[in-house]
């Protein structure tokens, strides 16, 4: 016989972890699944643990789950928090920067506190319907086996369960360039001569020893990423990373690249001594698929600010497209006082009765989507999918069917902040 659950949850990372720990806490049999060996995906696992926003314009706009988790690990680790309420500062120093070890283990703890159960190094191998609900196919280290969900959230980052079931998907041909997060040592800025470097730079792209999408600000290139002693740094271009093939082709890239930029950077004079002291094991991907989803996201709707009548979170980030031709973004700020909203049906496939996506997946724009992708928004859509499939199976409904402001009430029970 197969184990049943009311809601399976695929992917632990930013938007997941909500997902599932809202659902048990709910009294939904729940089931967390993650490929990897730790939770908390990007944050953790890809290093990229400035934690990012949830407070706009001076006041938060993102709490509940996520927030308790981030705000548990700044304690245990005995990290400040930033100064929220200066918040003319640049977008990045209002990001909360957590340590991943710490954080992974307190996502631990939280899933498990709240009884839902947690898989990790397990993927989905198979999904198809079984009723109302959905049979999905575990492989794990042991084999295959089986389970049945009364709901799922596909918080796998790339719509994984959407794309094995057939259902539509976006993506472009020119995906933002992912990031391979590393910190160095070994040199100090002071000893080092910033033209010197940069005459080596031109000559290094000349021979082709190194691209100019090598290093993430055209601008600074070389001198900025020696500045972040190499931390979000780098841009790995022209990579899809959807499927296992593809990523696989990703971190090799990212892997090479990092290679490519050392050993340019320790062949020049105050950089001999240069070493890589850590490094994220799986590179950064910032897009792979959306949804089509009950309605769309508009970089219209997101810089306006629109209010959706079923809005389940706020999300707050500057439109951020990486651009992999100049290695360049394509930024631009809020307007001041605007906070944009999500709504329940953008996380819905069109159609779809017991399916939701949380995090970047989202039906959602480009542009739209290179703000609404970050972790503190995926942390709210995620707890915001949880709430909602777990209501829909108690009622033995479809979540198209639910009553937005039961979803809504229940979200400010748990400590999230709703609009309206």
């Amino acid at each position: 016989m197969s184990e049943h659950y009311d809601v399976v949850v695929i992917g632990g990372g930013a938007a997941g972890c909500p997902a599932a720990i809202q659902s048990a806490r709910l009294g939904a049999r729940t089931l967390l699944v993650e490929k990897n060996g730790a939770l908390g995906g990007t944050t953790t696992v890809a290093g990229v643990f400035t934690v990012g926003l949830f407070h706009a314009w001076g006041r938060q706009v993102i709490a509940g789950i996520g927030w308790e988790a981030v705000s548990r690990s700044m304690e245990l680790a005995g990290t400040p928090m930033p100064d929220f309420t200066d918040w003319e500062q640049p977008h990045w120093k209002l990001a909360v920067r957590v340590t991943p070890v710490i954080h992974a283990a307190v996502l631990d703890q939280m899933v498990l506190d709240s009884g839902a159960e947690m898989h990790l190094h397990t993927m989905v191998g198979a999904v198809g319907r079984a009723g109302s609900g959905w049979e999905v196919t575990l492989c794990g280290k042991e084999g295959l086996s089986t389970v049945t969900a009364g709901a799922i959230v596909d918080a796998s980052g790339d719509a994984n369960v959407v794309g094995q079931l057939g259902l539509p998907r976006r993506t472009v041909d020119d995906l933002q360039p992912g990031t391979l997060i590393v910190r160095l040592g070994g040199y100090a800025m002071e000893d080092l001569d910033r033209a010197a470097l940069d005459v080596a730079y031109r000559a290094a792209v000349a021979r082709g020893q190194l691209s100019p999408a090598d290093f993430s600000s055209a601008e600074k290139n070389v001198w900025q990423f020696l500045t972040n002693r190499g931390q979000n740094a780098m841009h790995v271009p022209g990579i899809r990373a959807g499927t296992s093939i593809e990523r696989t082709a990703a971190e090799v890239a990212a892997r090479a690249t990092l290679l490519r930029i050392f050993s340019f950077l320790k062949a020049q004079p105050g950089l001999e001594e240069l070493v890589v002291e850590g490094w994220s094991v799986e590179c950064g991907i910032r897009e792979t698929w959306t949804i089509e989803g009950e309605v769309t996201v508009t970089v219209d709707d997101y810089t306006s600010g629109r209010v959706w009548p079923d809005v389940v979170c706020h999300s707050y980030f500057p439109i951020d497209l990486h651009t992999a031709e100049a290695a360049d973004t394509q930024f631009a700020p809020l307007s001041y006082g605007v906070v944009p909203t999500l709504p329940l049906r953008a996380l819905v496939p069109a159609g779809e009765d017991r399916l939701l996506v949380a995090g970047r997946t989202l039906s959602s724009d480009r542009l739209a989507n290179s703000a609404a992708r970050v972790q503190a928004s995926s942390m709210a859509m995620g707890q915001g999918a949880g709430a909602a499939a777990a209501l829909a199976v108690q009622g033995d409904i479809s979540v198209r069917d639910l009553d937005v402001a039961q979803v809504q009430m229940t979200l400010r029970d748990h400590g999230a902040i709703v609009p309206g």
